[in-house]
């Protein structure tokens, strides 16, 4: 028998009979790794992408702990949509078939919000959710957690990035705090590592597949002796790669706002970050580039200075930095989990004596590398995936990321997948959605209500 068999976790007898009729043999690596900790009880962080198993990783874990003839909510999952709350909610049913009983209910935004309360008057095991939504029972007092002994965080960088962290620390106040915790991501930023430490007790950490190595930085310079060569270099080079996120460094104001005017009237979307912006505009600025909606920032060193921006595929030196230790924390931010970043670098016969620098501590000659064709600059620039939408209200007027998710994804809205990240400030909200269908969000939210009110919105364009 193979040690990664179902067999060997000493399962509830019906849940390992219903494993054999689903076809489940064997288990995956998130499967192996974090369900002999999640049965014994630990709290587990466990790092993997959709499609690894998860769901059914925590599922059997939720379902073997389960007392059914106790009618009281005992787990609780949330996640970041509503499609993926139904789907979670479709496998946990199937995973329990063999179990008589078990009532597994969800509980999402953009959904009607009375008849969740009469299916919580009739009681459950089992809530899989959003968090604006279970939030929001729980603060009125249709859900009660007293009685709940597992949660897991599904996704929860991706419920992060939607901008659901107020909701997700109102519902762990709400939970007892002798439970179980089982946190799933994609990814492991600061801010979840922080949130980890927070809401639970020395957690196992499991991880499938490495997702960093030290190769992960491709490295290329260029040598270019005019501005004009500079910008046609870069606009080859972003026609190349297509980068979907890439900062391009300036070692001035001026010099960075030029370079982001240009590359947008070339057709690129490309902002510039630097000292001279107001606080207004380096909001939107950090907004639309984080979300996905500005595939370029052309900032400077000053300004870029301790942004968290993750996972960039590209950085560019338009000007080499002025010291060997900036170029290396400035490329550094380049390489994503599992794939390889790209650092290109310009330079000039003015600047030999950086190039110098450079050399001793890279330890190897830098050769200029060869430009791509120019018959690229032919080719139709590339557009971002994403389009922001600026709602003209706030925390201020007590909205809140559900609020906004609610009403993009209730009757005939758009999907939960079509929809990024959500930052709320103190006046305004932006919200990300696919370009595609950013015309039906925007009418979506401009005649749906949030908070019992209509509030403006706009297409957010440079």
């Amino acid at each position: 028998m193979s040690n990664n068999a179902f067999s060997t976790l000493n399962l509830k007898p019906e849940l390992e009979a219903n494993l054999a009729t689903l076809g489940y043999a064997s288990m995956t690596p998130i499967q192996s790794q974090s369900l002999p900790h999640i049965l014994s009880g630990k709290d587990v962080i466990a790092q993997g992408k959709t499609g690894s198993g998860k769901t059914a990783a925590f599922g059997l874990g939720l379902l073997d702990h389960l007392n059914v003839k106790r009618f009281r909510i005992q787990s609780l999952v949330l996640c970041p949509t509503r499609e993926l709350a139904d789907q979670v909610a479709k496998e946990i049913r199937k995973l329990a078939r063999s179990i008589h009983n078990i009532k597994v209910l969800t509980l999402c935004g953009g959904m009607p919000f009375g008849p969740q309360i009469g299916s919580l008057e009739h009681g459950a095991h089992i809530i899989v959710g959003t968090p604006g939504r279970v939030e929001e029972h729980i603060r009125k007092g249709f859900l009660s957690l007293d009685d709940l002994n597992l949660l897991v965080l599904d996704e929860a960088d991706r419920m992060l990035e939607m901008g659901f962290q107020d909701a997700l620390d109102a519902v762990v106040d709400a939970a007892p705090a002798d439970r179980q915790t089982l946190l799933f991501s994609a990814t492991y930023p600061k801010q979840i590592e922080s949130i980890a430490r927070e809401i639970m007790h020395k957690p196992v950490m499991v991880k499938v597949e490495s997702t960093h190595d030290d190769n992960t930085i491709d490295q290329h310079f260029y040598h270019v002796e005019s501005n004009e060569d500079r910008m046609t270099a870069l606009r080859l080079l972003l026609s190349l790669h297509k980068p979907e996120s890439s900062v391009v460094f300036c070692n001035t104001k001026r010099e960075a706002q030029e370079v982001a005017d240009d590359l947008d009237m070339y057709g690129f979307s490309a902002m510039a970050l630097h000292g001279d912006l107001e606080q207004r505009e380096r909001d939107q600025t950090l907004v639309r580039f984080a979300n996905k909606s500005t595939s370029v920032l052309v900032a400077t060193d000053v300004a870029a200075r301790g942004l968290d921006i993750e996972a960039l595929d590209c950085v560019i030196n338009y000007h080499l930095a002025r010291d060997t230790e900036v170029h290396v924390h400035r490329i550094g931010r380049t390489g994503r989990a599992g794939s390889k970043g790209v650092a290109c670098s310009f330079f000039s016969d003015k600047e030999h004596y950086k190039v110098a620098l450079l050399e001793d501590y890279l330890e190897k000659d830098i050769v200029g590398s060869e430009l791509p064709s120019e018959s690229l600059l032919n080719q139709p620039t590339f557009r971002p995936a994403m389009t922001t939408l600026q709602i003209l209200g706030g925390k201020k007027q007590k909205v809140r990321p559900g609020d906004i998710l609610g009403a993009l994804t209730g009757e005939n809205g758009i999907r939960g997948d079509q929809v990024g990240k959500i930052n709320v400030f103190d006046m305004v909200a932006y919200v990300a959605v696919k370009s595609d269908v950013a015309r039906v969000a925007l009418k979506k939210l401009e005649k749906g209500k949030m908070k019992g009110r209509t509030f403006r919105v706009r297409v957010i364009k440079r």
